[in-house]
């Protein structure tokens, strides 16, 4: 019994960072625009100004002004990039039937079984036009019969476009594109395939599996069936995981501001240490008090997505500042960080959130083998 017919509809915003700078100032547009990449850093994104010169998402930046050294260079504002993340992923959710987030700026909606009731071309393309309308930003998309021929379909439509490749035709499509063009295909396999005579999907097809496994064993076979448009990677949904949080409920209600402060960053230091050993990072940020007369009061804010403590911990100060009531007993203190996702929001790129990220790995490292309490900050003793 063949598998029911799928449709994948893959969605990628053009350009994403840049798209966003451009929104922020709109003097960049049309002109070569490349996001991070300091002094020894890497290129996080750059317009198609900039890769008309050869620019590169990951070409080291002194590499990036050799190219092009009339590039504007701008340091990031990743606190923007994840608020219009958030507002796209929040369009689709409410549109679309299953979401799976697969970056800060790549989406895949599963549509099937729509066609039974409209033609989900016209529906993707109502929400592309719903996206670009609300938000400003360029979007394109691939539609297909899987995850990967969606994502092809996205690559070849950009920039700011979209199509679709029909069931059935998959393999016709694919024939005549670079073997690069693949998913997951990168320099070596390249390589490998290039000294085997092989340039486009088409010759992977004609090559056969069983010289293909030979020479690349199981991923050999993999990527013969890529060549025929076969795919089974199911759409993920994506949703909000659940907030961590920790809290403490005192012997004796306290007073003290110094001690309610200190209590709130060892508060939280701990869940931001916890998140980052479950790899999350959070965009939002919540305290809870608890009075002695049992009143219960709680307030949040949205962050840019972090695990960090030096980026947490003021928001909690601040909330703190704004909800406690003088000099009022408090009996509990709590602080919840909620909108967990695996998705760092690409900030590894830029220069000072990888330093830090070095530097929390250190730290972490230390607590792990010798307990997470044995480092802390001074305003928690």
């Amino acid at each position: 019994m063949s598998s029911p017919l799928r449709t994948i509809a893959h969605y990628d915003l053009d350009s994403f960072f840049v798209s966003v700078e451009v929104l922020n100032d709109p003097s960049l547009k049309g002109k070569p625009v490349i996001v991070g990449g300091g002094q020894r850093g890497v290129v996080a994104a750059c317009s198609y100004e900039a890769r008309k010169f050869g620019v590169h998402s990951a070409m080291p930046s002194n590499k990036a002004r050799q190219l092009c050294p009339q590039a504007i260079f701008l340091k990031g504002s990743y606190t923007d990039y994840s608020k219009y993340s958030r507002w796209v992923t929040n369009i689709m959710k409410a549109e679309a039937p299953l979401v799976e987030k697969a970056s800060v700026d790549e989406f895949y909606l599963d549509l099937s079984g729509m066609e039974r009731f409209f033609d989900p071309l016209q529906w993707a393309i109502k929400l592309r036009e719903n996206i670009m309308n609300q938000t400003g930003l360029p979007i394109s998309f691939g539609l297909s019969s899987n995850k990967m021929m969606a994502k092809i379909a996205t690559n070849q439509a950009k920039p700011n476009g979209f199509l679709q490749v029909p069931h059935g035709r998959e393999q016709e499509f694919l024939a005549p594109l670079s073997v690069g063009e693949i998913p997951g295909v990168g320099q070596q396999t390249q390589l490998i395939l290039q000294s085997m005579g092989i340039f486009t999907i088409h010759d992977i097809f004609t090559t056969g599996s069983n010289a293909l496994e030979e020479r690349l064993g199981k991923n050999g076979l993999d990527l013969w069936q890529k060549s025929q448009g076969i795919h089974h990677g199911p759409v993920i949904e994506y949703h909000e995981a659940k907030s961590i949080s920790s809290e403490n409920t005192f012997d004796e209600s306290k007073t003290g501001i110094v001690f309610l402060q200190s209590e709130l960053v060892r508060l939280t230091e701990k869940i931001c240490y916890k998140l980052r050993q479950e790899g999350k990072v959070a965009g939002c940020v919540a305290i809870k008090l608890r009075y002695a007369d049992f009143e219960t009061v709680s307030r949040q804010a949205a962050i840019p997505f972090s695990c960090a403590d030096d980026e947490i911990i003021p928001v909690t100060k601040t909330l703190f500042s704004k909800l406690y009531q003088g000099s009022k007993p408090v009996r509990l203190l709590g602080v919840r960080l909620s909108e967990l996702t695996q998705d760092a929001i690409q900030t590894n790129l830029f220069d000072d959130v990888n330093r830090k990220s070095h530097l929390y790995k250190a730290i972490d490292g230390v607590k792990n083998r010798y307990g997470k309490y044995v480092v802390k900050r001074a305003s928690s003793n």
